[in-house]
């Protein structure tokens, strides 16, 4: 499989060594970016089970980086849409290395007992209207 060239220039060794099946695909599409391809032809050109990428598309596409028509997939053209999603995964990556990465359970421990004042159930508001 390719790899864009600043991914190449700015991916460390062990990056380049555990590319997920997700960013394999986006590459894959960006190097295509002018075509769209079936779900089975992109788990064929990478070597990866066709059910991995499928479910690899069904999360890009909800991220809004590739888009889906028919049996057919390709990358986005909102380019900047590309660009802040690579910007918040170089800033995760960079986090998870200096800080570790976060604890669902640490998160949910801190958590306040009460709901931000900015949170309104609809009781509350069927309160306020009586």
């Amino acid at each position: 499989m390719s790899i864009d060239r600043e991914t190449f220039e700015r991916a460390t060794e062990d990056e380049l060594r555990d590319v997920s099946v997700p960013d394999q695909v986006l590459a894959f599409l960006a190097a295509y970016r002018d075509r769209a391809f079936k779900a089975t032809e992109i788990a064929r050109q990478l070597d990866i089970d066709p059910d991995t990428v499928s479910t690899a598309l069904t999360r890009l596409k909800s991220r809004a980086l590739v888009e889906h028509k028919s049996a057919y997939w390709a990358l986005t053209s909102d380019a900047d849409r590309l660009q802040s999603s690579a910007d918040y995964e170089r800033a995760t990556r960079l986090f998870n290395e200096q800080l570790g990465p976060e604890d669902r359970d640490d998160w949910e421990a801190h958590a306040p007992a009460e709901p931000h004042p900015s949170v309104v159930s609809d009781e509350d508001t069927e309160d306020d209207t009586s």
